[in-house]
């Protein structure tokens, strides 16, 4: 899933992006509130993790922000706040869950499975697809012509990342920040190597190569050239 968390706590966001970028989903990450609203009002996560107490706009309000706005995207709340009448605030703003710091990570990963499963059908896109290559994101399964490609997390990672920009240019340090982690020296070529495995694995053999390179701009996941 793609999953927005908006916290500010860099400790505590760096182990929520470890723990769910090696869960296999892609994250984005902010820490100022103003930030965060603008990024949910995209509409374009499946599940978002928001702290009550940020810098510039607090959680609550971006939570109800985007109620107002209509949009359904699942909300954890995550907060030091755990009495009654924090969660029940959680909740009436519009936040689907309600979880209070400290906290078991298998438990949070269990409570973003669940709210994933309880999404409007329109609001988690279960497969991704550009021509004949299709990702089904629920079996963890890509295909091209029907048949199975074999891809280790990162690589599927980096594809899921891909066909959710098809058609739209990706730099190198888009794919650092949001495949990788934030601290990946910009000068490594670990891209270069993925993304040539990656290539090998979808258009190997294939009449229609998908994945482009853009010299000096990026990467390009498109049936057209």
């Amino acid at each position: 899933m793609h999953i927005l968390i908006i916290e500010d706590d860099e400790e505590a966001a760096r182990y929520l992006v470890k723990g769910l970028s090696e869960s296999g989903h892609i994250i984005l990450h902010v820490v100022d509130g103003k930030e965060g609203l603008g990024q949910a009002l995209t509409g374009e996560f499946d599940v978002m993790i928001v702290d009550r107490m940020l810098p510039s706009l607090d959680g609550l309000s971006i939570i109800a922000a985007i109620r107002g706005a209509k949009i359904k995207t699942p909300v954890l709340i995550l907060s030091a706040l755990g009495e009654v009448d924090d969660r029940v605030d959680g909740l009436r703003a519009g936040g689907d869950d309600y979880l209070t710091k400290p906290y078991a990570f298998s438990e949070l990963l269990a409570r973003i499975d669940a709210l994933g499963r309880r999404a409007e059908p329109d609001q988690v896109s279960n497969k991704l697809k550009v021509a004949d290559l299709e990702m089904d994101l629920i079996k963890h399964k890509v295909t091209r012509d029907g048949k199975n490609i074999q891809l280790q997390p990162r690589e599927f990672r980096l594809l899921e990342y891909l066909l959710r920009h098809k058609g739209q240019v990706v730099s190198r340090t888009m794919l650092l920040e949001q495949v990788w982690d934030y601290n990946f020296d910009p000068q490594t070529n670990v891209i270069d190597v993925h993304i040539s495995r990656l290539r090998n694995k979808i258009d190997k053999n294939q009449k229609q190569a998908l994945l482009h390179t853009i010299r000096g701009a990026g990467y390009r996941l498109s049936d057209t050239v």
